[in-house]
């Protein structure tokens, strides 16, 4: 290799890295070889180098938008056990794979007992959602709550509401595991309001809505406000049966 030759090289791949096309900076050398061998033309030889660099930086993409939506765990149906509950509507649930309810911007309510698979399939069509590069969030209803009253303490509630306010997916998980108090709840309801016709809402809970009040410290006016909000462009998930983590135990007796 010529000085010249090894001058534009260590140019190139300057640009390269100043142009952050890392793929393509790791991949025209081995690509060019392979272009020599198959006889590609110039321009078959840079639609290569592009498709790869445009491919890995959806896959970061992906990659981030999973990151960001901060899951428990990685989940997909391909591993839910459709026959333990004694009640559960599978092709409603598949449909909404679909995403259409976020192209809607309408709401999911999964009802069910504590061990019947509510987290796993919010949780799974969050994935679902971030493959389809829609941002999303995922965090448990009393951590909500908790991360803005802290806020709120701080006088950083307006930062703080804005990261549940702008994903175009959340996901609220565990509603009624835990009694709410007053300021709790208006906090909540805040969310709820400001995402309300704008962005999607994935909400699970143990709780039938006739009970909710007693979620809420018994506030009937402040639990109406909140269902209807939620439940205005809504398809509500009921899930019946016995905790599958309970599975063993019940199929011994």
């Amino acid at each position: 290799m010529t000085n010249k030759h090894q001058s534009e090289v260590h140019r190139l791949e300057e640009n390269l890295q100043l142009l952050k096309l890392t793929c393509i900076k790791e991949q025209y050398r081995p690509a060019a070889d392979k272009a020599a061998r198959q006889n590609w033309d110039h321009l078959g030889y840079l639609a290569r180098l592009v498709q790869a660099e445009a491919d890995a930086r959806h896959d970061r993409s992906i990659q981030r938008r999973i990151r960001m939506a901060r899951f428990p765990g990685i989940k997909t149906m391909e591993n839910f056990d459709w026959t333990w509950p004694t009640k559960i509507n599978r092709p409603a649930i598949q449909n909404l794979f679909r995403l259409g309810f976020m192209k809607d911007k309408a709401n999911i309510i999964i009802l069910g007992g504590v061990g019947l698979g509510k987290s796993h399939i919010a949780t799974a069509l969050g994935y679902s959602a971030c493959l389809e590069k829609h941002s999303v969030l995922f965090a448990t209803t009393i951590d909500v709550i908790n991360t803005l009253s802290a806020a709120q303490a701080a006088h950083k509630l307006k930062i703080e509401l804005k990261k549940y306010v702008s994903p175009e997916l959340l996901i609220l998980d565990e509603l009624g595991y835990l009694p709410i108090d007053k300021q709790g709840a208006d906090l909540l309801f805040q969310v709820i309001s400001q995402r309300y016709e704008q962005k999607s809402t994935i909400l699970t809970t143990n709780r039938a809505f006739k009970k909710w009040p007693e979620v809420f410290n018994n506030d009937s006016t402040l639990t109406s406000a909140m269902l209807d909000r939620l439940l205005h462009h809504a398809e509500t998930i009921l899930i019946e049966g016995k905790s599958y983590r309970m599975k063993d135990q019940v199929q011994e007796q």
